[in-house]
C-alpha cells in the first residue's frame, strides 16, 4: 500500500492532503513554519500506520548517483554535497531524510529517488556542453536533466495502458507547469531532455526562461551593474510567463487575459507555444520519430486550450489533437491516462496526470529488493 501526499503553504498557513492506499484523500488545514515541522506535522497524522519504507524524492544526484540507492549516513553526506549543484531543492531533501530517520528510527529503510537518475541514459554528445573539458570534467559541469520522476512515471503509465513493452516505444513527454521539460524517450529510456546543469534550461516557464544567449548575464553586468547572482535569480525568479506578461505566472489567469485582448499576456502565450513545438520538432528529428507525444504538469494536465495550441498545424508528422477528446480530458485523477488524438492517427497523443507518488514507492521497492 502506497502513502503519499503533500503539504501546501509552508511558511504561515498550510494545507495537508494524505493519500493511504485506494481511499479517499485526507485533507488537513494548519500552520507550518518551517520544512521540518511539515514532515513532522504528516506523520503525526499517520500515528497508527505501518511504515515499512519511506522513498524520498531528490532533485539532484549529480554524477555519484546514476538510480535509486538505500540512504545510509554516508548517502546522505553525498546528497548534501551536492547543494551547490541544486541549492534551492537539495538541502529540503536533506532536511526531510534527517527529521523522518528522527522520528521512525534506523529500523525502516529509506531510499532516494532521484529526478536526474532517469536522464543518466542520455548519450554523452546529449549530456555534454561544447565547453573546454579539463573544466566541465574538473567542476562537474553537464546537462544532467530533471523532472525525471515525473517523466519515468508518465512513460510506465503509457506502457501498461497500451500493452507496449517499454523497450519498443518511442515517445516525447512534455511535462508543463510552473516548472517545464521535455523528453526524447527511446526504448523507455531518456536520450534527450531540456533541462541541462540546472533546471533552468529549456521550455520557458512560470517564472524560468529557458533558453537564453549566456552573454545576456555579462552585458547587463555591464550595463545595469548588476551581479551574476543576481541576473540568475532575474531569470529563475522574474522571467517566464511573469516576466514576458508582466502579469503572472499562472496560466489561467494569462489565458484570461489574453481573452481580455492583454498583448502581454498574447505574446507570453504564443512564446510559450512556440518554444515547446520547437522542441518537440526537434525531439521527432531525435528519435527519428515517435509512437506518441504526452502531455502531464499541471499545464499539460489543465489548459485543453495550450494543449491545442502547441499540437496546431502538426499534421505533417501525424500528430493531431481530437477536439472534443481535447476539450473533455480534464479533472483526472493521478495515474488517468486519455487519448487525445482521432483513432487511427500517424502519432498518437495522450495526457497523463502524473502520479510521482506511486514512481517513488515503485523505485523504493525496487531498490530495497535488489
Amino acid at each position: 500500500m502506497v502513502i503519499g501526499g503533500e503539504v501546501k503553504g509552508i511558511g504561515g498557513r498550510s494545507s495537508l492532503r494524505l493519500t493511504i492506499g485506494d481511499a479517499a484523500p485526507q485533507q488537513s488545514q494548519g500552520v507550518v513554519r518551517h520544512h521540518q515541522q511539515a514532515v513532522q506535522w504528516a506523520f503525526e497524522q499517520l500515528a497508527g500506520q505501518t511504515i515499512d519504507a519511506v522513498g524520498h524524492r531528490v532533485v539532484h544526484g549529480g554524477e555519484s548517483f546514476v538510480e535509486s540507492v538505500r540512504i545510509d549516513t554516508h548517502v546522505l553526506a553525498q546528497i548534501e554535497q551536492l547543494t551547490e549543484l541544486a541549492p534551492l531543492h537539495n538541502p529540503l531533501s536533506v532536511i526531510g531524510i534527517r527529521e523522518a530517520r528522527r522520528l521512525l528510527g534506523d529500523q525502516v529503510p529509506m531510499v532516494a529517488v532521484f529526478d536526474t537518475a532517469f536522464h543518466r541514459s542520455m548519450p554523452a554528445y546529449a549530456s555534454t556542453y561544447a565547453i573546454p573539458h579539463v573544466m566541465a570534467d574538473h567542476y562537474r559541469i553537464r546537462r544532467y536533466g530533471f523532472h525525471g520522476i515525473a517523466h519515468a512515471s508518465v512513460v510506465a503509465r503509457y506502457a501498461a495502458f497500451t500493452g507496449r513493452a517499454l523497450e519498443h516505444v518511442r515517445l516525447i513527454t512534455l511535462h508543463l507547469g510552473h516548472g517545464c521539460s521535455a523528453a526524447a524517450i527511446r526504448n523507455g529510456r531518456s536520450i534527450d531532455t531540456s533541462m541541462g546543469f540546472t533546471p533552468l534550461e529549456g521550455l520557458v516557464m512560470g517564472t524560468r526562461s529557458g533558453d537564453v544567449d549566456p552573454a545576456i548575464m555579462s552585458y547587463l553586468g555591464r550595463r545595469q551593474g548588476i551581479q551574476p547572482d543576481n541576473v540568475e535569480r532575474m531569470l529563475n525568479e522574474q522571467s517566464g510567463l511573469r516576466g514576458l506578461s508582466g502579469l503572472s505566472d499562472d496560466m489561467a489567469v494569462l489565458l484570461e487575459a489574453e481573452r481580455q485582448n492583454h498583448p502581454r499576456a498574447q505574446m507570453a502565450l504564443e512564446v510559450f507555444c512556440y518554444r515547446v513545438r520547437k522542441y518537440l520538432g526537434a525531439y521527432l528529428v531525435a528519435l527519428g520519430g515517435a509512437d506518441a507525444v504526452i502531455f502531464s504538469g499541471g499545464i499539460g494536465e489543465h489548459a485543453p486550450e495550450i494543449r491545442g495550441r502547441i499540437c496546431q498545424d502538426m499534421e505533417w508528422c501525424g500528430l493531431r489533437l481530437d477536439p472534443e477528446r481535447n476539450a473533455a480530458a480534464v479533472g483526472l485523477k493521478d495515474g488517468d491516462i486519455v487519448c487525445l488524438s482521432p483513432d487511427g492517427s500517424g502519432m498518437a497523443a495522450y495526457v497523463v496526470a502524473v502520479d510521482e507518488e506511486t514512481e517513488i514507492a515503485r523505485e523504493t521497492v525496487r531498490c530495497l529488493k535488489a
